[in-house]
């Protein structure tokens, strides 16, 4: 079993889970068999009562695991099914060693960090690896992508960078490999690209014991390559083993940009991967889907009347999914968020701009799709998009608490059950639709 372990530097949040599933999608593309692990350092058990404010959608596997959207992201990139298991917490893993030493497995020894808690979080990760999450049913192969949750240097994932600087040797050098994701900022003041985060955050991986094999850049714009030498010299790597990934149009392009700086190649040589040099047929149609995508000029504008719309992350699912259909059929998707709260009359009285705003946005909207959510604000907005859609026929998918939106408005409007609702609600409804 080869392993890639994925860390993160200067900030949270700019790509790591795109770039190890785009990594792991070229692997796949050279025939191995590849699953993915997501650590996340806080210590709830599971993503389940994030507020998606914090951390985005919450995402649902199929055996009813509630995870973070990093395995939405593995799921659909890599076309496999994941596990509960294979998101590991703080909160998991401590559980699982308190549930051992009260069941007397520690014979009695004091439990600590090191080396309990480490090893717990090494036995996981090594049984973990070895479950099929194809189709066929087959053990992983030869490739294990893990992601490590938050930046380096966080309080919280000392135990599993300290579990990881084991794991190597337990590992074996030719079995594990490390990619380090930092950030290259352009502040506006200079335009000039700063290396010296990326620096300070090689340093403290190094200082914690685990020296990167690879360092992969984010930036706005496009790196020069003199900036490219500066963090190769100063960060201890050869040229090559810095790749550069700024924004782009579609994230499908991502693993186009890693494949075209030879990252297979660097793989094949640092893990003995019995891989050929040239992309496979799937890598030339996943270029061949970016390319499309790029090239749409039909649009079809779907309103998504939700209340948690200042963050697009809350609906990452829902927006993929569209997308991916969208692309199906050779349109380009717009997608435009409402907030549920600013179609409300009480809108209307405080501020009618935002409420006109809004009602625009939703009359010129091709379809409606209403997702859930929770708690009663903003369910009234909802309503009154969903008998929008109705009456005027607009094409309507109401998802979860859309869905029983959509069957209160119709036994409300329809059948004329005025004080219709759902138990979520009002528990005491005489007329309990749902």
């Amino acid at each position: 079993m080869k392993y890639i372990l994925v860390t993160g530097g200067v900030i949270s949040g700019i790509g790591k889970g795109i770039i190890a599933s785009s990594i792991g999608t070229i692997l796949k593309s050279c025939g191995l068999r590849v699953t993915a692990i997501k650590i996340d350092p806080y210590i709830n058990i599971d993503a389940g009562t994030f507020s998606p404010y914090e951390h985005g959608e919450v995402f649902v596997l199929n055996d009813g695991g509630e995870v973070d959207l990093d395995l939405g992201n593995y799921e659909r990139f890599l076309d496999i099914n994941l596990y509960k298991d294979n998101n590991i917490t703080t909160g998991k893993i401590y559980q699982h060693v308190i549930n051992k030493e009260r069941h007397g497995d520690y014979l009695g020894k004091t439990v600590q960090v090191v080396p309990h808690i480490t090893d717990a979080v090494q036995e996981w990760v090594m049984t973990q690896a070895k479950v099929p999450v194809d189709d066929d049913r087959e053990e992983p192969q030869i490739c294990f992508l893990f992601q490590l949750g938050g930046t380096i240097g966080d309080i919280e994932g000392m135990p599993f960078v300290e579990a990881f600087r084991q794991f190597q040797f337990k590992a074996k050098r030719e079995n594990f490999c490390n990619i380090h994701v930092s950030l290259v900022p352009q502040p506006n003041a200079t335009g000039e690209q700063k290396t010296k985060p990326t620096q300070n955050s090689v340093r403290a991986l190094r200082g914690l014991g685990l020296s990167p094999d690879l360092i992969v850049c984010r930036s706005a714009k496009p790196i020069e390559m003199a900036v490219k030498e500066k963090i190769s010299m100063f960060c201890h790597v050869e040229p090559e083993q810095v790749i550069f990934i700024h924004d782009v149009s579609s994230t499908y392009r991502v693993p186009i940009l890693l494949e075209e700086q030879g990252i297979m190649k660097y793989f094949k040589e640092r893990l003995n991967l019995p891989i050929a040099d040239q992309p496979s047929d799937l890598l030339l149609k996943w270029k061949r889907m970016a390319d499309r995508y790029e090239r749409l000029l039909k649009v079809c504008s779907i309103a998504l009347v939700g209340k948690y719309t200042k963050l697009s992350d809350c609906y990452a699912s829902v927006f993929k999914a569209l997308e991916h259909s969208a692309l199906a059929i050779n349109y380009k998707l717009d997608l435009m968020y409402i907030d549920s709260t600013e179609l409300e009359p009480s809108t209307e009285a405080e501020n009618s701009v935002k409420y006109h705003q809004a009602w625009h946005k939703l009359c010129k909207a091709d379809g409606i799709l209403v997702p859930g959510g929770f708690g009663i604000r903003g369910t009234e907005g909802k309503l009154q998009a969903i008998s929008w859609a109705r009456t005027k026929k607009k094409p309507f998918l109401g998802v979860c608490l859309g869905m029983q939106l959509a069957v209160v408005e119709f036994a409300r409007n329809c059948l004329n059950w005025k004080d219709a609702n759902s138990t979520e609600f009002d528990p005491e409804t005489k007329n309990p639709v749902v």
